[in-house]
């Protein structure tokens, strides 16, 4: 006891403030019974071994009044002031592409028509292909050249063979194989477009057009006659008749513009 009250007057003649807390704090050691029974016997003068020192501090150093601390929140009320977290973002759900179709087609000049022809095995038409002979035929009939040019590379679809990213559904493959077709055609115009097999008449005219002998109107191709693809007629003998019967019409439209 006589330890803590020359530590508190020697504190007091430093001017120093010296109190206690009057509640407890949170979270802190709980204080020696000691110096709380201190607290309530303030000290006046410093001991006898140093009064004669320092005589005129002491009796100088003004009673300096002690510092009420406010008063601390609970620690209940100061978790319930916490705001709650954030809901965790919600990923988007990924965009649902169209499977690509598959198809190959050859772009075909023989004297004023221009042929978009299926090409079943991904092939050139060439050499002795049954496939190849039948449309030399049907050119000899329709008084073409029966030796029709090839226009560029083939046009296989999907163009970009793996990639997931890129959108090339049916609507991407329609809006490819049109823009190619206008784009020769508008430097080497045509007299009739013929549209040979499903895949050159789904996506170079409307899926919805039936694949028969039957003339159509395109709207940015222009004139165009829908054939059945050359690996039809050939399974199909019967169908040879038909194109015949429609190919009697329309020969004067490219025999008379000579």
């Amino acid at each position: 006891m006589m330890a803590e009250a020359r530590r508190r007057a020697y504190l007091r003649a430093m001017q120093v403030d010296v109190w206690l807390p009057r509640m407890e704090l949170p979270f802190a050691a709980p204080s020696r019974p000691e110096l709380l029974s201190f607290d309530a016997q303030p000290v006046t003068a410093l001991p006898s071994e140093t009064a004669t020192e320092q005589p005129a501090a002491v009796a100088a150093t003004p009673a300096v009044a002690r510092p009420v601390r406010p008063e601390l929140p609970k620690i209940s009320q100061v978790r319930a002031a916490k705001p709650d977290p954030e809901p965790a973002p919600v990923a988007a759900e990924p965009v649902k592409r169209e499977a690509p179709p598959r198809f190959t087609l050859q772009l075909l000049r023989a004297g004023g028509c221009l042929l978009l022809v299926d090409l079943p095995t991904g092939a050139s038409l060439a050499g002795r292909e049954p496939a190849y002979i039948l449309l030399r035929n049907m050119l000899r009939a329709a008084g073409l050249p029966d030796s029709p040019q090839a226009i560029g590379e083939p046009i296989r679809w999907p163009i970009l063979a793996g990639a997931t990213s890129v959108d090339q559904g049916p609507a991407e493959a329609r809006s490819f194989v049109q823009s190619v077709v206008a784009s020769y055609q508008e430097q080497h115009p045509s007299l009739c477009l013929w549209l040979m097999g499903s895949a050159a008449t789904r996506f170079a005219a409307d899926e919805a057009l039936k694949i028969e002998c039957q003339e159509a109107r395109l709207d940015s191709l222009g004139s165009a006659w829908i054939v059945p693809g050359l690996e039809a007629l050939l399974e199909e003998p019967r169908l040879k008749a038909d194109v015949w019967q429609a190919m009697k019409r329309l020969r004067p439209r490219w025999t008379d513009a000579k």
